[in-house]
């Protein structure tokens, strides 16, 4: 059977099956080989990446020299 006769076979097989977890673990699968990943976030989360997006718009953030200035400046306080 060549590559893409078998995934004909394969997709025709996965079409058929309705077991979430299965599927999920196919799709583990399946990412390992195709080196992408699909993360899938809780409503919670979506909503901090919104929010933080929000922040970076308005200015609310701090860059990375900043940051350290300031920890090294707490650190040297103690």
């Amino acid at each position: 059977m060549t590559a893409v006769e078998l995934k004909k076979v394969l997709i025709h097989k996965i079409t058929e099956i309705n077991d979430v977890s299965f599927l999920e673990a196919i799709m583990t699968i399946l990412d390992s080989k195709t080196g992408s990943r699909t993360i899938i976030l809780s409503p919670e989360q979506q909503q901090e990446i919104i929010d933080s997006k929000k922040e970076v718009e308005n200015g609310q953030y701090f860059d990375h020299d900043s940051l350290n200035k300031e920890v090294s400046e707490w650190l040297n306080a103690k």
